[in-house]
C-alpha cells in the first residue's frame, strides 16, 4: 500500500467510525516545538554534569535527594510555555466537534490537546501545569515553578511539586484504568508519536478490541505488524491531507 492509499485508508477509517481513541507521545508535539527525548538526538541521549542521565536527575530520588539539580534540569528542558498547539492537536479537537467521539490518551505533559479544544484527555504521566506544595496542597501553575528562584516554594515553606510522574513513582491507578477502558471501548486507535517501548503505557495497545489499528510516527515501532495502516511521516503532514 502506498501512501497515497494509505491516507484513503485512514480516511475511511475515520469517516466510518464513531468512537476513536487517540494515544499521542512526543512526536505530536514535536512540531509545537517540543523535543523529544527518545530519538537518536533526544534528549535521553544528554549527560548532565558528565554522567548524570536525564531518566536519573527526573527520578523520584533525586526530586528528593537533590531538588536543586532536579528542578534546575526540570525548568530548563521541560517547560515550555510558549508552546501552541500545533495542526495535529486542533485536527482532533475539531473532530470532535464534528461530532466524533474523541478520547485521547497522552504520555506528554504539555497540556496542548486541551488547549487545542479535546474535552476527553487522559494524561498517563501528568501536567506541568498543576503543581502542589507537598505540605499544605496548595495550587501552583506552571508559571509559578518556571519563574521561581531555584526550588519552588510555597507561602508555608514547602516544596511545590509538578503533578508529574516521576521515575520510581508508580502511574495514577485512575489514569490507567481510564485509558485500558478507553482504549477497549474504541472502534478505532490511532496511536501517534509514541516509540511504544515505554511500560506500562505501551502495553496498553492490547487492550484494543475494536476494527481499525493506525499507527503514525517516524520510524516504526513494535506494533507494526499488527496495524492495519503504518504511516511513517510527520503527523501534521500527516493530518493536512485529510478531511
Amino acid at each position: 500500500m502506498n501512501d497515497q492509499h494509505k491516507i484513503s485508508a485512514l480516511q475511511e477509517m475515520i469517516d466510518t467510525t464513531k468512537k476513536i481513541c487517540v494515544f499521542t507521545g512526543a512526536g505530536i508535539s514535536c512540531p509545537s516545538g517540543i523535543p523529544d527525548f527518545r530519538s537518536a538526538n533526544g534528549i535521553y541521549n544528554e549527560k548532565i554534569k558528565g554522567y548524570y542521565s536525564p531518566e536519573q536527575i527526573i527520578s523520584h530520588t533525586i526530586f528528593m535527594k537533590e531538588p536543586e539539580l532536579f528542578f534546575d534540569f526540570y525548568k530548563s528542558k521541560m517547560l515550555y510555555p510558549d508552546a501552541k498547539p500545533n495542526d495535529a492537536h486542533i485536527y482532533f479537537a475539531d473532530l470532535e466537534k464534528r461530532g466524533k467521539e474523541i478520547s485521547v490518551i497522552t504520555q506528554n505533559i504539555d497540556g496542548l490537546h486541551q488547549a487545542a479544544g479535546s474535552t476527553d484527555v487522559t494524561e498517563l504521566h501528568g501536567s506541568v501545569h498543576r503543581n502542589y506544595c507537598m505540605k499544605c496542597g496548595t495550587f501552583y501553575d506552571m508559571e509559578f515553578v518556571k519563574n521561581s528562584d531555584g526550588v519552588p516554594k510555597c507561602k508555608c515553606g514547602g516544596i511545590v511539586k509538578p503533578d508529574v510522574v516521576l521515575y520510581e513513582e508508580p502511574l495514577d491507578e485512575n489514569a490507567t484504568m481510564n485509558a485500558i477502558k478507553k482504549i477497549s471501548e474504541a472502534e478505532t486507535l490511532i496511536i501517534i508519536g509514541t516509540s511504544l517501548i515505554v511500560y506500562p503505557a505501551a502495553s496498553y495497545v492490547r487492550y484494543f478490541r475494536g476494527k481499525n489499528l493506525v499507527l503514525l510516527n517516524k520510524s516504526s515501532t513494535p506494533y507494526d505488524s499488527n496495524a492495519d495502516v503504518a504511516i511513517y511521516d510527520d503527523v501534521v503532514n500527516t493530518v493536512h491531507q485529510l478531511k
